[in-house]
């Protein structure tokens, strides 16, 4: 096994990080520097990454808790033939938590974790122009998963969260984020806490062929 297939495997959406232990910038800067080797359309780097730490990452999640104790935005829809993977995920994510499907307020503290960032020290919000197309999504898509991996080789944990995008002024207005930027996801980034046990599930994935098709003549 390479040290590439060890770092994909290793990978996972961390949702509790250590607060206390910040991310060392040393480390950071070298992820990203291989994440700007992402590819895309006519070399036009379409990501843009805002990352936020100490006071300011403090009161962005300030601004968030106080706009999501007013109520959670609907989740974005999926076809129902993909609904049954959405609840296959949850009941894993709530059950490694021992929360159980009845338990509202339990669901209702770990849902609000995620305007927390999981308490991660760095929160990072992913975005792209917005007169960009699919293509260039695709390679936003290309870079975040190579800074991933690349944190996750320096032993950082991280989780990629739509769920702070629903809430776009409050980003904005805290990160100084520009109009014509799309904002795409969250990214929180730092140590994950080891006592927390859903950081330590696995979750499945498909078998290859049900999502790729093999075509010969």
């Amino acid at each position: 096994m390479s040290d590439l297939d060890e770092v994909v495997r290793e990978r996972r959406c961390t949702r509790m990080f250590l607060p206390d232990k910040p991310v060392p910038r040393d480390l950071l800067d070298e992820a990203l520097e291989l994440a700007m080797r992402a590819p895309s359309n006519s070399n036009i780097q379409p990501w843009r990454l805002f990352l936020a730490t100490d006071a300011r990452r403090d009161r962005l999640v300030a601004a968030l808790l106080e706009r999501a104790s007013g109520g959670f935005p609907s989740t974005v829809g999926i076809p129902d033939s993909y609904a049954p993977l959405r609840r296959e995920l949850g009941a894993l994510v709530y059950g490694a938590m021992g929360i159980a499907r009845d338990d509202r307020e339990g669901r209702h503290v770990a849902q609000l974790r995620n305007f927390e960032f999981f308490r991660a020290p760095v929160a990072g919000v992913v975005c792209m122009h917005r007169d960009l197309g699919p293509a260039d999504s695709v390679a936003v898509g290309m870079f975040l998963q190579t800074l991933v991996l690349a944190l996750t080789a320096r032993g950082l944990a991280s989780c990629v969260q739509v769920s702070v995008a629903h809430f776009p002024d409050v980003l904005r207005e805290r990160l100084g984020i520009p109009d014509e930027l799309v904002i795409l996801c969250g990214l929180a980034i730092g140590y994950a806490d080891p006592a927390f046990a859903a950081n330590r599930l696995r979750v499945p994935r498909n078998p290859v062929t049900a999502n790729v098709v093999f075509l010969a003549d």
